[in-house]
């Protein structure tokens, strides 16, 4: 496994995130441990969850997950950097969600005890939240480091301007501001190249994309439709017809790289300015080594530059609609 640090902090992290969103709805306690077990002897020591993953059975559920994974083995939690969100609602009262001091208060150290833990490596606020002030959410967050609950700060789904909001106002209060950013960011989802990208890069941010794989799409759909391992119905089956050719074209330039369409996914994110990492959510083990293959697989520029023909991105603002 390669490791970086995270933006412009000292903290080591691999160059695959663990994702647990699917711990739980769709993996089973006992498979989400042997996965994270997996991750550890692969190297991945980044893993990512939030407070509302495991919706279908029940928000907290993910957390809970992971917390009694930590239980198992203090040696666990020792060794992961650990990265949980807050914004979402966790139940209908006011005050439930979003980013409120009393929210942040409340739902950190409810995190904390479903995660068996002292500590959130990183605090992820999971959504800009436009009717907070933040110089409300970065005293909330002095509080929290103060406490010795949180280490980091980090966003996610922020607009770039967002992203110099927080840290203008962080640093009229010499505090660090964010450190990360977490947003969709893909080979067919390119859009945060034109201001979400730079922005990470000016202050320092480290860009951690999800959905690398954009919904499978990138995974080689159609051979897999082709041998029957994925049926492609409804809106999967609607979302591939609407690019067929681009994905045809990947999936056949895939081939003559010789690698796996999904490694060449997540591959190609490894080669993109600021980013950390990208989050995978296995589902299987099989999807965990898949994930590990990337990081070993180099690109070119000429491979770079293919990809960017199938998949066109965008310039920095201004230059991407104006001169």
């Amino acid at each position: 496994m390669d490791f970086t640090q995270l933006g412009r902090t000292g903290l080591s992290v691999s160059r695959i995130v663990l994702g647990t969103m699917n711990f739980g709805p769709h993996t089973s306690e006992e498979d989400s441990h042997a996965i994270m077990d997996a991750a550890h002897e692969k190297g991945i020591n980044f893993f990512d969850t939030a407070n509302v993953y495991g919706r279908s059975v029940g928000k907290g559920a993910t957390e809970e997950i992971v917390g009694r994974w930590f239980a198992k083995d203090p040696a666990n939690r020792d060794k992961t950097v650990l990265a949980t969100k807050v914004y979402g609602d966790m139940d209908e009262w006011p005050n439930g969600g979003k980013l409120s001091a009393l929210n942040i208060r409340r739902a950190l150290d409810a995190s904390l005890k479903r995660l068996q833990t002292e500590y959130i490596d990183l605090y992820q606020f999971h959504h800009v939240d436009r009717a907070t002030p933040w110089e409300e959410i970065w005293q909330a967050m002095e509080v929290a480091v103060q406490q010795g609950k949180v280490l980091y700060a980090g966003s996610s789904n922020f607009a770039g301007w967002h992203i110099a909001q927080a840290q203008a106002e962080a640093a009229k209060r010499n505090y660090a501001g964010l450190v990360s950013e977490q947003s969709i960011y893909n080979l067919i989802v390119r859009d945060v190249e034109r201001e979400v990208l730079p922005a990470a890069q000016e202050f320092g941010l480290g860009v951690i994309p999800w959905s690398p794989l954009q919904g499978g799409l990138l995974g080689g759909v159609l051979k897999k439709d082709v041998e029957g391992v994925r049926r492609l119905e409804g809106r999967a089956k609607e979302a591939v017809e609407k690019m067929r050719p681009q994905i045809e074209q990947y999936e056949a330039f895939a081939d003559e790289l010789g690698h796996a369409p999904g490694d060449v996914a997540l591959a190609w994110l490894l080669h993109q300015p600021a980013v950390t990492g990208p989050i995978v959510g296995p589902r299987t083990m099989e999807q965990l080594e898949s994930a590990v293959r990337a990081v070993d697989l180099k690109l070119d520029d000429k491979a770079l530059a293919r990809l960017d023909e199938i998949f066109p991105g965008y310039k920095t603002s201004p230059e991407d609609y104006a001169w």
